[in-house]
């Protein structure tokens, strides 16, 4: 990646990190919890166009992948309604980490939160909480496209190990988003502004652990699963729809032969 699209991914990420960890540094009223979701879910559609422009400024991104993004956020948008949740259980995060993984974390980035749009307009699952529902599969794809380099079963079994990691990730920070206004503020679990850090953590974990750890651990094995059974043969596909649109290679023209 160069500098253009660094810059963007380091800020998009940490834009990201504070929409999310807000809770640890300002307390709940003082930043309009009313428009906060509107705001948030306005500067991520920002950062994802700068995100895919510096992408494409920079050659990493052409209207080839583009097309590829289009085609993957759909396919993301239609198995999601198969699995709708239940118990845990979710099927998008096996393409985006596959996904991610072959063509780098901007465009894993940019699938995420694609993904995560199309498919609530599709479900009618659009609400204050999409844009963090966003921001967390943008986090797990660009995760999963810096990745070390591995290859064969060694990177079949690492992705499977990231991708289970990914499910209990995506449900540590969706939490974060509406912990401060869910619990009874006398509950050992609930959020306290003006706590020290390490006793607001420690409130936080408990309740990631009360209220969403089951969940999380079915969402955690499903994608270990797919990605065990089906991530070589998706992985492939994915490979050669790479290398035949030529998506890092740049358009070279050769001139006519001049005239006998």
């Amino acid at each position: 990646m160069h500098a253009t699209a660094v810059v963007a991914m380091a800020l998009a990420a940490f834009l990201g990190a504070v929409a999310f960890f807000w809770p640890f540094v300002v307390a709940p009223g003082r930043f309009g919890a009313s428009y906060a979701p509107p705001l948030i879910f306005g500067v991520l559609l920002v950062l994802v166009l700068a995100v895919v422009f510096a992408q494409i400024a920079d050659g990493g991104i052409d209207a080839k992948a583009l097309a590829m993004l289009g085609v993957l956020s759909a396919v993301n948008a239609a198995l999601r309604p198969l699995s709708a949740g239940t118990a845990g259980v979710e099927t998008v995060f096996f393409l985006l980490v596959l996904a991610g993984r072959v063509f780098g974390p901007g465009f894993g980035f940019a699938l995420g939160c694609t993904s995560m749009f199309s498919s609530a307009l599709l479900t009618g699952g659009v609400g204050p909480w999409m844009p963090y529902q966003m921001f967390g599969c943008a986090f797990v794809g660009m995760l999963a496209g810096l990745l070390p380099r591995a290859r064969g079963k060694a990177e079949i079994a690492m992705l499977a190990v990231y991708g289970s990691a990914s499910g209990y990730l995506f449900g540590f920070l969706l939490n974060l988003s509406f912990w401060p206004f869910s619990t009874d503020p006398g509950s050992s679990i609930a959020y306290l502004p003006g706590l020290p850090f390490t006793q607001q953590w420690h409130r936080y974990l408990a309740y990631d652990a009360a209220t969403s750890l089951g969940w999380d651990t079915g969402r955690a094995a499903t994608t270990f699963v797919c990605v065990l059974l089906a991530g070589p043969p998706a992985l492939t596909t994915l490979r050669r729809a790479a290398r035949r649109a030529a998506f890092t290679t740049p358009a070279t023209f050769t001139p006519p032969p001049p005239a006998a």
